[in-house]
């Protein structure tokens, strides 16, 4: 389960908020790694860090790294914060946060009776690739618009693994991000994506929502075994909360594989199966066979929810436009381009709703 090895720093590579990627020495040679400083501490060159390299030896994509479980000889100082909710609980590196419902939080006062999200659209997509394209998107129509991201737990943990949501979050395009369920280190923790909403609404004053998993989705090439399934509860939460929930559609010209070519099942099975609560879906109005494919997928979810054609003249420009690199599944703007205008698209849409 787990493949363990002793390791030296060599060097570090790069840095952003909450994560430091290290150049490892191990017996095999030297590997890339990574740490989170809020719960190891700083590693710095020279140090013997203990590692977790299982995703290394996996070959995973987006989390392919070593992963720095501590610094034995220099350890942290114990932390001297408030805090009493416990996330990745009942792990060796399970962490205490404060998370903005629990009793002893400043806020838990305006959320305890909190039942309302006054009509804040939520933007939820499937996966963490979204974030970027859909804030391209609601910004090149709503300029200063305030976004809160609420991060659900089925991809990495740690917010901190993305450097997407630590560069979004410096260049003024996120007001906060809110960490829900198991995942921690936003500018605020919940318990569930439904007090996360209603701490993004109430505390963070969003205007907008945007839900998605963390960075590294997971599936098994199953009708239901995948991570993005969440997407289609958090529908479901924003609905309940009385929100206006937008469903972005995961779309892919550039990955082949049947079940994702088009509109990928994930979209439909989250929000044609597991999403009680009807939303709004932006179709983009993409061109030639292609996008008479997707409009003709997209009817399948016409059952419950309301289909709203977007055009997407004028939405490659303000993608170009991202603060940062585009990227999903390895892809890039130009070798996926209707996946992001997809996305975009959907921002488009929720710029609309706005009064």
């Amino acid at each position: 389960m787990i493949r363990w090895r002793k390791g030296e720093v060599v060097r570090i590579r790069r840095e952003w908020p909450g994560a430091v990627e290290l150049d490892v020495t191990v017996p095999e040679g030297e590997c890339r790694a990574l740490a989170y400083p809020p719960l190891v501490g700083r590693p710095e060159p020279g140090d013997e860090v203990l590692l977790n390299t299982t995703a290394l030896a996996m070959g995973l994509g987006t989390g392919g790294y070593a992963m720095v479980v501590a610094v034995p000889n220099r350890l942290p100082e114990d932390p001297q914060g408030p805090g009493h909710l416990v996330k990745a609980r009942y792990t060796p590196l399970q962490a205490t946060v404060q998370g903005a419902d629990e009793q002893d939080s400043p806020y838990h006062a305006r959320l305890r009776e909190a039942d309302s999200l006054d009509g804040m659209p939520v933007i939820v997509a499937d996966l963490h690739s979204a974030l970027a394209p859909i804030l391209c998107g609601l910004y090149a129509a709503r300029p200063g618009v305030r976004v809160a991201y609420v991060m659900q737990d089925g991809g990495a943990l740690p917010v901190w693994f993305s450097m997407a949501a630590a560069r979004l979050r410096e260049e003024g395009w996120l007001a906060g991000v809110v960490t829900v369920g198991q995942s921690f280190g936003g500018d605020l923790e919940a318990v569930t994506v439904h007090t996360g909403l209603l701490a993004a609404r109430h505390v963070l004053e969003a205007e907008v929502a945007v839900v998605t998993q963390g960075p590294g989705n997971l599936g098994t090439g199953t009708r239901w075994g995948f991570s993005g399934v969440a997407a289609g509860e958090a529908v479901n939460a924003a609905g309940v909360l009385r929100g206006l929930p937008v469903a972005s559609l995961r779309v892919s010209e550039g990955d082949r594989r049947e079940r994702h070519y088009g509109v990928s099942h994930h979209s439909l099975t989250a929000y044609g199966r597991v999403a009680l609560s009807p939303a709004q879906v932006p179709v983009p109005e993409l061109p030639g066979e292609f996008g008479v494919r997707v409009r003709d997928q997209a009817e399948l979810l016409a059952v419950r929810h309301r289909l709203v054609p977007v055009p997407v003249d004028g939405l490659r420009e303000a993608l170009e436009a991202s603060p940062v690199r585009l990227s999903t599944m390895g892809r890039s703007l130009e070798e996926d381009l209707p996946y992001f205008l997809a996305a975009a698209s959907a921002g488009r849409l929720t710029a609309s709703l706005l009064s």
